[in-house]
């Protein structure tokens, strides 16, 4: 007779059976009572994640590793490739996304987030979820992505677990707090005297400790007599320890313009040396908290303390609210409205944290040694009868190389050149969005990659704004740059812009994609990427000789193999 624990079909000897047959039995005898142990079964858990940056993903494969210790059966799916089918017969489903542009889903959750919203979408009687949005409040449609799918869970009749959290830019406590509440409401169910795996020990120098790094250079790529400035920054990581490859992001910890901190205290009655939070507020100002943008949150808030109608109207309609904030800081609020505050803790209560900013990482490390580069669109402007100023690529253009500039490094899996070097890559990037493909071919060019690349480049004028002119005619030149296509929109009495060379050179473009090319877009995402798009399946369609249905497939079938890939902000 065989044994209950050890099948006979199992990968060992029969003496390799037999002794584990026999401690194992010895194990269960020893059991109180000598009764056979209770073996519970792990509840199975759906987490799925929607993510431009990858936030969300870092956050889902956390969640997976918390509950899998807890007793659970997660799985983690890219939205992009969850079987929507299997929706409705889910139990218990996770859903963590962030929302980008004017509202929009990120690229790997619109193809659910669209179904989802459809006629399409069954009953979700059974499901039990929980969703965690990521957003940013200095945008009007704070985690509108996550909040929509939320909503139409529960139109559809799900039930949540735990109500929705929508999460700012500083999420981690939200995180911790609903990750918690989840486990509460789901119920662990680990058996006793289970290990827990290790959590790996964090990175010396991260998001909570940034590393203090020294500024190497710092020069204006346009000439002077552009309209624009855009920054080449260089930073040293010696000492770091830190690492990164072409795609990912470098966040910057920047402080705030001591002028404007000055002006905003004077706005509020305050001298800046009143003691707050262990320091002075001044420095809170300066290095602490968000003291220029303003946000619906704070205009709410604000309209409430100063009791103002005009300012209460806004909060209630966003589309006023936008207008009305374009070119407008946190300050024009104070002498709109001016107010009393009776504590320093009053004015810091309106404000939200200083978050940092995220540049995409303009070289490759094979090419630079101990060095990252950024390249930066400096925001400088006048409006409502004041200065405007970009809080961090001010910082950074205005740097003198003194101080110490807090980074970190944000990397992603998505938004990488294809580990098969021999396939081409073709990369639109007008203005400061040629960042990453800057890095994309120096890293091509220190591998010796054989794939062909082809860059659509484009800004205003071509002797004033042609960024890295230099350095890719010698690409060019060498060969590393297969295909240069540049669009300088105001050179000729009719705008040209990236879009459209890339349908002037359609049929190329339409080999090239069909020979396994990956096509690669950054840049500003409201206007730029949506035309680029447009673009793009336009080409697909005409000498693709597809409908537009086919041509909208052929598109989706990039996203999903990742050979269509998008940074951008």
């Amino acid at each position: 007779m065989s044994s209950p624990f050890i099948p006979d079909t199992a990968p060992f000897s029969v003496e390799q059976r037999a002794w584990l047959n026999g401690f194992l039995a010895g194990m269960f005898s020893s059991q109180e009572g000598g009764k056979e142990p209770v073996v519970m079964e792990a509840k199975p858990v759906s987490i799925l994640w929607g993510s431009q940056t990858g936030n969300s993903e870092g956050l889902a494969r956390k969640i997976s590793k918390v509950l899998g210790n807890k007793g659970f059966a997660p799985t983690v799916y890219d939205m992009d490739d969850y079987d929507v089918s299997k929706l409705a017969e889910e139990s218990m489903l996770l859903l963590v996304t962030s929302t980008f542009g004017d509202g929009e889903p990120p690229d790997n959750a619109a193809a659910f987030y669209n179904w989802l919203l459809s006629d399409e979408a069954p009953k979700l009687e059974k499901l039990k979820y929980s969703v965690l949005a990521l957003g940013d409040s200095n945008y009007p449609e704070f985690c509108k992505c996550g909040i929509d799918i939320d909503q139409r869970f529960k139109a559809l009749g799900a039930t949540p677990m735990v109500e929705r959290v929508d999460c700012d830019v500083d999420y981690d406590d939200a995180f911790e707090g609903w990750l918690k509440a989840v486990e509460d409401a789901a119920g662990a169910a680990a058996s006793e005297g289970g290990e827990e795996e290790a959590v790996p020990s964090e990175p010396e120098f991260g998001k909570k400790n940034p590393f203090p790094a020294k500024l190497l250079n710092n020069y204006n790529l346009n000439t002077e007599e552009s309209s624009k400035e855009t920054r080449h920054v260089e930073i040293s990581l010696e000492g770091s320890g830190m690492s990164y490859e072409p795609g990912d992001a470098l966040a910057v910890m920047p402080v705030n313009d001591a002028a404007y901190v000055e002006d905003l205290l004077k706005a509020a009655g305050f001298t800046g040396d009143e003691a707050v939070e262990g320091t002075t507020l001044r420095k809170a100002l300066v290095e602490d908290y968000d003291v220029t943008n303003l946000t619906l949150k704070s205009l709410k808030a604000y309209a409430e303390l100063s009791g103002s109608e005009k300012l209460a109207a806004l909060a209630e309609d966003k589309e006023a609210f936008k207008a009305y904030a374009w070119g407008r800081q946190f300050i024009d609020l104070l002498t709109e409205a001016p107010v009393a505050f009776e504590t320093p803790e009053a004015l810091l209560a309106l404000l939200g944290k200083l978050a940092p900013r995220l540049y995409s990482i303009s070289s490759s490390p094979k090419a630079h040694e101990n060095e990252v580069h950024v390249t930066v669109g400096v925001v400088r402007y006048d409006a409502h009868g004041r200065a405007r100023k970009g809080v961090c690529s001010n910082f950074l253009a205005d740097h003198k190389g003194e101080d110490p500039v807090r980074i970190y490094f944000h990397h992603t899996k998505t938004f990488k050149l294809p580990t098969d070097t021999s396939l081409p890559v073709i990369m639109v990037g007008p203005g400061t969005g040629i960042a990453p493909f800057r890095a994309f071919l120096e890293e091509r060019a220190a591998t010796q990659s054989s794939g062909k690349n082809w860059l659509f480049f484009g800004d205003q004028h071509a002797a004033s704004d042609f960024l890295y002119q230099d350095q890719l005619s010698e690409y060019q030149a060498s060969g590393v740059l297969t295909k240069l296509d540049t669009a300088f929109s105001r050179d000729q009495e009719k705008k040209v812009y990236v879009q459209d060379r890339m349908r002037e050179k359609g049929a190329e473009l339409y080999e090239w994609l069909e020979a396994g090319g990956h096509f690669y877009v950054c840049g500003d995402a409201s206007r730029m990427a949506k035309d680029v798009d447009t673009a793009l399946h336009q080409v697909i369609a005409e000498h693709g000789k597809k409908t537009e249905e086919e041509a909208a497939a052929y598109v989706e079938a990039m996203k999903k193999s990742k050979r269509y890939l998008r940074d951008v902000y």
